[in-house]
């Protein structure tokens, strides 16, 4: 719990307390500061609140960030593990696959090199 809520809680509270004892005795500027204080109470309690929930936020964020960072190693192993298996199960498909692929990196690399444009003579 963050100090401005508590503080925050705590003005409220007095300003409440002023503003009863202000209408019990009837003076109006009693009755008008514990109202000023109770509001000021109420927005720094609502700040405070507001400081607790970005801290909790950032806390979460990290939190799956981290694990994420800590499963990242387990989730390359799986995946690793999951393609040598169809390896397995189909080496006839895989080596379709990759021979397709080298291929079509053959056809980008070995595109002619552009000519630059022709130049008009005079």
């Amino acid at each position: 719990m963050d100090t401005d809520r508590i503080v925050g809680a705590a003005k409220d509270y007095a300003g409440k307390a002023e503003s009863a004892i202000g209408d019990m005795a009837g003076d109006s500027k009693t009755q008008a500061s514990g109202k000023a204080r109770e509001a000021a109470g109420t927005v720094q309690n609502l700040y405070g609140q507001a400081k607790d929930a970005v801290r909790d936020a950032t806390d979460t964020a990290a939190s799956y960030a981290k694990d994420a960072y800590e499963n990242s190693g387990d989730t390359f192993r799986d995946g690793s593990q999951a393609i040598a298996q169809k390896v397995k199960d189909n080496p006839l498909g895989a080596l379709m696959v990759a021979g397709g692929i080298g291929f079509a990196l053959a056809l980008l690399m070995s595109r002619p090199a552009r000519r630059p444009p022709t130049r008009w003579r005079y």
